[in-house]
């Protein structure tokens, strides 16, 4: 069974081969949403986009990122630097070891963001 780890709260789940990452978090008690988005969400429906997580390790054991949520993350202009990493919990299939880390920091002002 493949193991994910939630840096931010140091505790690592098993989950079922294919397991959705947001329904399993949410399981283990780990809150995926920032403020008031905890009250405030779509349901893991991808529309909010507030169950944002960045796949620190195991991007290769996720499944691909599909069209919907490549566009739906393609909006938020406030994460430059780490879209290839960047991922909707809601839409995210586990299907290897990863670590995650929740409610990635905005990067407003990076590197990136006017290169």
């Amino acid at each position: 069974m493949p193991t994910v780890r939630f840096v931010n709260e140091n505790r690592e789940i098993e989950v079922a081969e294919g397991a959705n990452l947001r329904q399993e978090a949410m399981k283990a008690g780990i809150n995926l949403y920032p403020l008031l988005h905890k009250w405030t969400n779509c349901r893991g429906n991808g529309l909010c986009a507030s169950c944002r997580v960045l796949i620190r390790k195991g991007t290769e054991n996720v499944r691909p990122m599909g069209t919907f949520e490549r566009v739906r993350l393609g909006l938020s202009m406030v994460f430059i630097g780490v879209e290839d990493k960047l991922r909707l919990a809601c839409k995210t299939q586990v299907h290897g070891d990863i670590e995650v880390e929740t409610k990635p920091p905005m990067n407003l002002f990076g590197e990136k963001f006017w290169g």
